[in-house]
């Protein structure tokens, strides 16, 4: 949302595209307006002819893929446990980052503009 008389904060509502080296694309929806009876965060991937759509990280649901088609978790999971103990791993065993520097330091440079140009 750009600048609206009556809107004070415009930065929590966006779509944000990206398109990576390979050819594909990425899309973010962030939206700070929506209703509470829809899932807060939502991830799809399409592919293949098919997609997989996580709801709030715990229901997911597959369209297209031959032997699934849904999958619900008792409790949500974001992965920072097991992103935290990979880390902690590496560090103890002398093993390289599991992420490496340069893909983190590429997310937060483009966090970092993304956020620079929603703020203008």
């Amino acid at each position: 949302m750009g600048d609206v008389d009556g809107v004070e904060i415009t930065e929590d509502k966006a779509i944000i595209t990206l398109t990576f080296e390979d050819g594909s694309v990425g899309s973010i929806h962030y939206f700070a307006n929506g209703g509470k009876a829809f899932p807060k965060e939502r991830v799809e991937v399409f592919c293949d002819d098919a997609v997989l759509q996580l709801d709030n990280f715990r229901k997911l649901t597959g369209f297209g893929w031959k032997g699934f088609s849904k999958m619900n978790l008792w409790s949500q999971d974001k992965g920072q446990a097991n992103c935290t103990k990979a880390f902690v791993d590496a560090i103890q065993n002398g093993n390289p980052c599991p992420i490496p520097a340069d893909e983190i330091f590429e997310v937060a440079r483009i966090s970092v503009d993304i956020a620079q140009q929603l703020r203008k």
